[in-house]
């Protein structure tokens, strides 16, 4: 159930964004998803991409400073009461929440999340009987 995702410090400069997906891109991975967090100086890249290791190498042979983050990842209906049912369940137990993003998949939302306890997280989720997406099924989406 934890998903590798990737995580590229990248200076805030016109371009580098761009040299990261390219770079990506010129090795045929995916991207299911992306978010971008940024400063006046420097910005964090994440993503769920079709095959995370492999993406961590070509990048650091490019010289980016890129790391591998554990998230989890949950399937839920598109409306706000289910995002907020999962925040409630894990914030009921101290878990926080470092940081978390989502995209549509329709009827569905896909919900990325990074907690400071990703097994307790795992385990309550699991316990309130929500949908947990395994790493080989979000890669292909």
């Amino acid at each position: 159930m934890i998903i590798h995702q990737l995580s590229v410090f990248l200076e805030n400069k016109s371009g580098r964004l761009t040299e990261v997906l390219e770079t990506l891109g010129s090795e045929n991975i995916r991207i299911t998803a992306l978010s971008v967090a940024d400063t006046s100086e420097f910005g964090i890249l994440r993503m769920i991409v079709s095959d995370p290791v492999r993406a961590k190498e070509v990048l650091k042979s490019r010289s980016f400073t890129v790391n591998l983050t554990e998230v989890i990842s949950i399937m839920a209906p598109s409306e706000a009461k289910y995002y907020a049912k999962v925040l409630k369940i894990l914030s009921d137990l101290d878990n926080s929440i470092e940081y978390t993003y989502a995209f549509s998949l329709g009827e569905k939302s896909v919900i990325i999340l990074r907690c400071s306890n990703t097994e307790e997280a795992i385990r309550a989720l699991k316990e309130h009987e929500l949908e947990l997406i395994k790493a080989s099924d979000l890669y292909k989406l």
